[in-house]
């Protein structure tokens, strides 16, 4: 979606095993035609872009061998890089350029109706070439990265996993945990979910994504993931120390730590977790009222990406949650609020 809206591609063919799916494609514009056939759908094509469950990677490779152009570059978006990149290299080692691509950024949400062309702006795109990597592959690649509004970056396949599951893989799992605990902690008070919001709910929204997925993404980097867990053990095992002690020097020492490690992290660029700004609105009950908002925040050329109704009383009003992609929308998005004497509260 974001080539054709650039229009960066005189013909972009999309391959899928559902019907239904290659219809909606085509009907949301993301490819120009839809392919139920693998060989027809690769035959012609420049650049081919393997975006299937990590566990189909090598199958697909090797069935799209003997079709492809000679000249033709293959990338991926796997979560993963060492082994796909070795195994891929080894399959196109004789037809066609591979290399290793991953952009980081992404939703809790699948399949095509998520799609989102704006999905890729001002995200990072890591890109693993290798020695056995062509500079025509990645020069195609990142120029494919460049066009959808991304930024990309250069790192090994080993260094790639290792920063990922930092940054990706053992937050998920994390997440899943606190949620798992929630679960424990419902069986003896069954209020804990209606008071799991706010922060907890914006902690743990990646949990909400395909359990299959992150199965193959985890394993197939788990010596990685494991290494981190470790560390992040260690740490909640240091700052539990320091609770059971009562020695609140150090653990104000850790927190103050954790924050000063998390100011480094870049607020203007998006990553792999997906980042939300939000507000609180308090508005009267009257018809339009939702559409007003938007309207009005429109006006001032500021994006709502997510809405939620929190609560309604008939004849008061109620709150309504609205989400942005950045500070200075959110910013943006208050100043435009209150100049309507609209209450607004930032979360």
């Amino acid at each position: 979606m974001a080539l054709k809206y650039r229009r960066a591609a005189d013909h972009i063919a999309g391959y899928d095993t559902n019907e239904g799916v290659l219809k909606k494609a085509e009907e949301l514009e993301a490819v120009d035609r839809g392919y139920s056939n693998l060989a027809e759908a690769v035959k012609e094509a420049e650049l081919i872009i393997l975006s299937t469950p990590l566990d189909f990677f090598q199958d697909t490779a090797r069935n799209i061998l003997p079709f492809i152009r000679e000249d033709a570059v293959v990338t991926d978006t796997g979560s993963t890089k060492a082994c796909i990149v070795e195994r891929l290299e080894k399959v196109f080692s004789s037809r066609g350029s591979f290399v290793g691509g991953h952009p980081m950024t992404g939703s809790e949400k699948g399949g095509i109706e998520a799609a989102d062309r704006y999905l890729f702006e001002n995200a990072v795109y890591a890109i693993t070439p290798t020695e056995n990597t062509g500079k025509r592959a990645v020069t195609k690649v990142t120029l494919l990265a460049e066009i959808i509004g991304s930024r990309p970056i250069f790192l090994s396949p080993q260094e790639h996993d290792a920063v990922v599951a930092a940054v990706s893989h053992v937050p998920h799992i994390a997440a899943s945990g606190l949620v798992l605990t929630l679960g424990e902690l419902e069986k003896r008070h069954p209020c804990a979910p209606v008071l799991a919001a706010g922060g907890f709910r914006d902690t743990t929204r990646i949990a909400e994504a395909d359990p299959k997925l992150w199965e193959q993404i985890c394993f197939s980097n788990k010596i990685k993931v494991i290494e981190v867990l470790e560390n992040y053990i260690n740490n909640l095992n240091r700052i539990k120390k320091h609770l059971k002690e009562n020695n609140r020097n150090d653990f104000r020492e850790a927190l103050a730590q954790a924050k000063e490690q998390r100011m480094k992290i870049p607020s203007k660029m998006k990553g792999i977790l997906p980042s939300l700004f939000e507000i609180v609105v308090v508005v009267p009950d009257r018809p339009g009222v939702i559409g007003f908002l938007g309207t009005r925040l429109g006006s001032k050329g500021i994006n709502i990406i997510d809405i939620e109704i929190l609560r309604v009383r008939e004849g008061e009003g109620g709150t309504i949650r609205l989400g942005f992609q950045s500070e200075e929308a959110r910013e943006k998005a208050v100043e435009a609020l209150k100049e309507e004497n609209i209450f607004v509260r930032k979360l």
